[in-house]
């Protein structure tokens, strides 16, 4: 069927192969859109390796165009900014050939939305004409308060470097909140600390899930196992080079697996994960513990797992590789920051524990036989509350022209969560 309306879509990296958060949101969406519009997409490519998966998306695009960013010179870009006072996160993804492209598809077509994936791409289309297009303004997380988390966990001129970006990036994203025409984060828990940040921007804010692929991410599937030993298997999913993940495994390397050896000598800790810093692979000095670095597939790993861990002490936004293990019917052990945009109940669909003594109870206790009854709670919770069908349906609402009256209701959020008060406290004292 010939799509009668146009979309252009702007994303910061290829969104494909959805092997990482940021890119499974974006290709779910893109697929999701191109259902209803003609979709014309740009977007960077920073690995070399995507450029084979080029061709994947051309089935969603009557446009595609990708531009080279290499991550080699990504720093460099960056330093820009502290010249030209812009947030560094911005200056990383300004690019010439891009701008020129946006300028022309804008000119020789006239769009009914623009989507844009992540507030760095935003500088492509803040000073343009979008001709009656609505924006749309997919921030996904509130990264300002993700660096504001980094200046706290940091000393020395990097401090200063974190808390500079964050003030930058939350008065960037302010401006493009007051022209876009919606601004959509991954979780109702970001929408609200938006909301507490940008509270002009409020009515235009909305809270639009991430789902999961239920039959990919499923128990009912059959691999051999990657692991040796009788276990229990202890396994952390996720991009290596990530700094939230970074820390969650060398903190859990350090505090925790340790207690889990001494209480069980066959425990194993598997990190799978691509592009592992040189901190996470020296984990593997200690017994019990493997760093695969890229995988094929992740399904195996967790499906010959006994329990996932997921230590998360800074985190923004949804942890999609809590909602794999879900899926997979796995008992998961999180924290309080793991958990935050995720309906799920503690004691019913996983365990949440936050102190070193209370996360090695709780990962012996999830290791033991009759957790089963808990993996089998969440994968329901994942068939009933996360597909990513029934997540999308109200972006096919805020999208419309006008948008459909119940999708513009504001929620309220009268008693936030600790995270978010703490968060806003945070962003408080930095201004003075």
């Amino acid at each position: 069927m010939t799509q009668s309306r146009s979309l252009l879509f702007l994303c910061h990296r290829i969104p494909f192969p959805p092997d990482k958060g940021e890119k499974i949101r974006a290709f779910r969406i893109l697929e999701h859109l191109s259902r209803s519009y003609r979709v014309n997409l740009g977007c960077f490519i920073d690995d070399m390796d995507d450029k084979a998966h080029i061709s994947s998306l051309q089935p969603y695009c009557a446009e595609l165009r990708c531009f080279d960013l290499p991550r080699e010179t990504a720093k460099l870009r960056a330093l820009k900014g502290l010249l030209t006072g812009s947030p560094l996160t911005v200056a990383s993804f300004a690019n010439a050939a891009m701008g020129r492209w946006v300028s022309d598809i804008l000119s020789r077509e006239r769009h009914d939305v623009v989507f844009v994936c992540s507030s760095a791409m935003a500088q492509y289309v803040m000073n343009r004409d979008l001709r009656g297009a609505r924006l749309a303004m997919d921030f996904v997380d509130v990264d300002s308060d993700k660096w504001r988390q980094y200046a706290g966990e940091t000393k020395g001129p990097m401090r200063w470097v974190y808390r500079r970006e964050s003030r930058k990036l939350l008065e960037f994203d302010r401006q493009v909140a007051a022209k876009a025409d919606a601004g959509l984060f991954v979780s109702d828990a970001e929408a609200a600390l938006w909301q507490m940040l940008a509270p002009e921007a409020a009515a235009k804010t909305h809270g639009v899930a991430n789902g999961i692929d239920c039959r990919y991410f499923s128990p009912r599937h059959v691999w051999s196992t990657p692991h040796s030993g009788p276990g229990p298997h202890f396994v952390f999913t996720g991009t290596m080079d990530y700094r939230p993940n970074v820390d969650a495994v060398t903190w859990f390397a350090a505090n925790v697996f340790p207690k889990l050896r001494a209480a069980r000598p066959d425990a194993t800790f598997t990190i799978v994960g691509s592009k592992p810093t040189a901190d996470v692979t020296a984990l593997q000095s200690q017994e019990g513990i493997k760093v695969t670095g890229r995988v094929a597939d992740v399904r195996p790993y967790l499906a010959h797992a006994h329990v996932a861990v997921a230590p998360m002490r800074i985190a923004r936004g949804i942890q999609n590789k809590i909602l794999e293990a879900m899926a997979m019917a796995k008992p998961v052990v999180t924290t309080a920051q793991g958990l935050e945009g995720i309906d799920a109940q503690p004691e019913r669909h996983l365990l949440l524990a936050n102190t070193e003594s209370d996360f090695f109870h709780a990962c012996l206790r999830a290791a033991e036989p009759d957790t089963a009854a808990l993996g089998l709670s969440a994968r329901r919770l994942m068939e009933d509350a996360y597909t990513w069908e029934g997540r999308l349906h109200g972006l096919d609402l805020l999208l419309s022209d006008p948008p459909k009256p119940e999708t513009v209701r504001v929620r309220t959020y009268n008693e936030p969560r600790a995270v978010r008060s703490a968060a806003a406290a945070g962003y408080a004292r930095e201004s003075l």
